[in-house]
């Protein structure tokens, strides 16, 4: 009775363990706007606007005025930042709840207009009556300016 018992008890501690790994690895979906290739990794850190994105969470995480803040959308200053052209760095190096623990070394290794190896998004870009968390940036005026120009010179990030 009692190797039932023990036995028992192993495959219960051994299933629920099981459980617990699948459970921990599927939390945040990534969004569509974030990298292809990266869907283990639970932070983004934006250099053009300097935010970090949490994907298990689905939050932005900013500084205000020395207190970081936790969002689920951008702040309004950034309300028109396109996060499907701007850069992605994807922490790979960091597990823990508060990325912003090495926020200098990531502001000096990513400056604003840091661009690392090209990067595709994991889905398409929403069409205009469609909405998303972040804004559009530029959107309106690179539309009209498209048209009257050649498209030398552009920078599309």
């Amino acid at each position: 009775m009692k190797k039932l018992v023990l036995a028992s008890v192993l495959f219960m501690s051994v299933f629920f363990a099981q459980a617990q790994v699948s459970v921990n690895v599927n939390i945040g979906t990534p969004p569509s706007w974030g990298p292809v290739g990266y869907d283990d990794s639970r932070y983004y850190y934006i250099p053009d606007i300097d935010v970090y994105y949490d994907v298990n969470l689905s939050v932005f995480i900013y500084d205000n005025n020395g207190r970081w803040i936790r969002e689920k959308r951008l702040p309004s200053r950034y309300r028109y930042y396109d996060l499907y052209s701007g850069y992605k760095v994807v922490l790979t190096d960091y597990r823990g709840n508060s990325p912003y623990t090495y926020h200098k070394k990531h502001r000096a290794d990513y400056p604003k207009g840091y661009h690392g190896k090209p990067q595709k998004n994991r889905g398409e870009k929403p069409g205009k009556n469609k909405e998303y968390k972040g804004d559009q940036k530029h959107d309106n005026k690179n539309k009209n300016n498209s048209k009257k120009q050649s498209g030398k010179g552009h920078d599309h990030h």
